[in-house]
């Protein structure tokens, strides 16, 4: 089984960050170098991504893989969007693993198979767009998009992204939203305390940040003010402040 590339920073208890969708490991690191001032900070290049770019892996084996990646003792794990999706997962595999789990814009899936499906059908669509338009033509577009409507243009995190066509669309066909199981029923199983983060300008993750919230044992929803799905890219130091508040319990 192939091993992920892990960056760390800091020390201190071990905080795992996992990326979204064109991240790499070198991403948010604003946010990231914060976190680090109190904590052993380590991120890691997800399957399609990064230097593990010819690694492919759907949502089920990437958990088995980031555990495999893991510090022995406990940790606390953390992801954004896409990455927030895998933290899920590893939780629910490996929740002794688990100390407190973060999830910033994440989803427990598609409820609706029809709805599903369609997503599936889009992200195959995305796929075969990044070999047509090439890699930095499809991010243009994907950071274009309405969900990143509220991001700011920033050169050094446009440079941190993963730049592998064949990475790319490998991941959005092995762990694209609609490629995973609706998690909602799974949620109360999830005993430890759980961070739910969103940004207050993007409704339908902040949504759904309170909906999961109803549904675990131990959660805590932080909105963050004047910041859309992105926003530990957006407001690092508050999204950090947050962060740091609910590691500090």
């Amino acid at each position: 089984m192939p091993s992920l590339p892990v960056e760390r920073q800091g020390q201190g208890e071990p905080f795992v960050w996992l990326h979204g969708f064109t991240q790499t490991r070198h991403s948010a690191q604003n946010f990231l170098s914060i976190v680090a001032g109190s904590h052993e900070v380590l991120s890691m290049d997800l399957p399609g991504h990064g230097e593990a770019a010819d690694v492919q892996a759907d949502l089920v084996e990437t958990a088995s893989l980031v555990a495999d990646s893991l510090p022995v003792e406990q940790i606390v794990l953390g992801g954004y969007s896409m990455g927030g999706r895998v933290a899920l997962h590893v939780a629910l595999a490996f929740p002794y693993r688990i100390n407190k789990l973060v999830l910033l814009g994440a989803t427990r899936g598609i409820a609706s198979p029809s709805q599903q499906r369609q997503r599936r059908e889009e992200d195959e669509l995305r796929a075969d767009r990044i070999a047509t338009v090439g890699v930095e033509a499809f991010l243009d577009e994907w950071l274009a998009g309405p969900l990143f409507a509220t991001l700011p243009h920033d050169p050094n995190e446009r440079a941190r992204r993963s730049r592998d066509a064949t990475g790319l669309a490998s991941s959005l066909r092995l762990c694209g939203t609609g490629t995973q199981r609706f998690l909602g029923e799974d949620m109360e199983r999830l005993t430890m305390p759980v961070l739910l983060i969103a940004g207050a300008l993007d409704e339908k993750f902040a949504g759904e940040a309170i909906d999961m919230a109803l549904s675990l044992p131990d959660a805590t929803v932080a909105l963050i003010p004047d910041a859309g799905h992105a926003a530990h890219l957006e407001q690092p130091d508050a999204v950090a402040a947050v962060v740091n508040e609910f590691l500090a319990k």
